[in-house]
């Protein structure tokens, strides 16, 4: 008998893990590191040439444990690509739907509007930068909720 993909987490999942969450892209990508208390280590949005080399730089910076990544856009390369360069580490696709939303709303809770920008309702404000980071966030935020409704 095999076990979910929720139960082989849920064994994995360590709370003194680091988690760099992984947003694919074509042209840029987002990179996240958040520990298993949930403290926020590093986000940045990176050029698809960069990425190899700051995941690693981000792995031994944080002593990264597991990488999530998002399971739509050019997923299957990168996921290819990140094995190949980190076979060490266990790779984990998690869902990504809507998460680019989310990731606009929560760039204004991180970012609140100025005064103008306040004017323009949420749902139409558009961050003035790429969110690619924040939906790496998300996408660790939700490995973990997936690790924690199967504890």
């Amino acid at each position: 008998m095999t076990d979910s993909p929720t139960e082989r987490l849920c064994q994995r999942n360590n709370r003194n893990e680091t988690i760099l969450g992984f947003d694919p892209g074509k042209d840029k990508c987002g990179v996240a590191v958040m520990n298993g208390d949930r403290a926020l280590l590093h986000h940045q949005v990176l050029l698809t040439i960069e990425v190899i080399t700051k995941i690693s730089d981000l792995c031994q910076q944080y002593n990264v444990s597991r990488i999530v990544m998002g399971d739509q856009t050019t997923a299957k390369q990168w996921q290819q690509q990140l094995t190949a360069a980190f076979a060490d580490l266990p790779i984990e696709l998690i869902d990504e739907r809507y998460s680019s939303l989310e990731a606009r709303d929560r760039y204004w809770q991180m970012y609140p509007p100025n005064f103008i920008t306040k004017l323009i309702p949420q749902g139409m404000r558009q961050p003035p930068r790429p969110i690619d980071d924040l939906v790496a966030i998300i996408l660790i935020e939700r490995y973990f909720k997936l690790v924690d409704s199967g504890s």
